[in-house]
């Protein structure tokens, strides 16, 4: 009985074997080419070498990606020191009538001291208070404010990481977002990003890397182009330095 169940499943294996030969033979046959046996050789792996050694320099960088930036319906500020960029913010606030702030728990932002800046608003700190339910005081927040872990002159897109003291909804779910860039961790290309995170490690990953070019947009909808849906609908980029 064993060897009749083996025999079974052996043409049942042999079977499904040969309608793949004909599925197959019929796809190249349409294509008129020969069927493939061997795959195809890739002698060349990754970016070229010519691009891992391409870099703008510093205002050739801030140019481009002020421009990028622009082009998808984003805002850009350079200012010279994080004094500026605390006017800024109090400007901002006071011109949109902010009332509710949240800020990631950084040291940066700390010293900003927008709590006695901003007369009008509340400014709340990520993950300083655990009775707090966090996620939904950011999707009741004006303004969101973040700093940039990396940025890309060559595609206008920012890095944002996720961690204890930096969630994901400050930058995902306030009507507004501020990102401060220190010119320092603006780069050319992508690939001078990514290659950190392989550098890390799988266990040095964080549960979140967000990449962000400009307002939320969507076109799910007839092509019909609608800002803000799945995001802040105002985005500042802030290249500080």
């Amino acid at each position: 009985m064993a060897e009749t169940h083996k025999q079974w499943l052996e043409k049942l294996e042999a079977d499904s074997r040969a309608k793949q030969e004909l599925f197959m033979n019929d796809i190249a046959a349409k294509l008129r080419h020969p069927r493939m046996t061997h795959k195809p050789q890739h002698p060349f792996r990754g970016a070229p070498d010519f691009w891992n050694s391409f870099e703008w320099p510093e205002e050739e960088r801030i140019k481009q990606f002020t421009d990028n930036f622009l082009s998808v319906g984003g805002h850009v500020a350079r200012l010279p020191s994080m004094d500026d960029v605390k006017s800024f913010i109090v400007s901002k606030a006071e011109e949109m009538s902010a009332k509710y702030i949240i800020c990631q728990n950084q040291p940066e932002l700390d010293e900003l001291k927008l709590e006695g800046a901003l007369k009008d608003s509340q400014v709340s700190v990520w993950n300083t208070d655990v009775e707090q339910h966090w996620r939904a005081r950011a999707a009741e927040a004006d303004f969101g404010i973040v700093i940039a872990d990396h940025a890309v002159a060559y595609t206008g897109s920012v890095t944002v990481l996720s961690a204890p003291n930096k969630g994901r909804s400050v930058s995902l779910l306030p009507t507004v977002l501020i990102i401060i860039i220190p010119i320092e961790r603006l780069k050319t290309r992508l690939g001078e990003v990514l290659v950190t995170f392989d550098e890390a490690g799988r266990e040095q990953l964080p549960a979140g890397i967000h990449f962000i070019t400009g307002p939320s947009r969507s076109s799910d909808i007839e092509n019909d182009l609608t800002i803000g849906v799945h995001g802040p609908g105002i985005v500042y980029a802030l290249l500080v330095g």
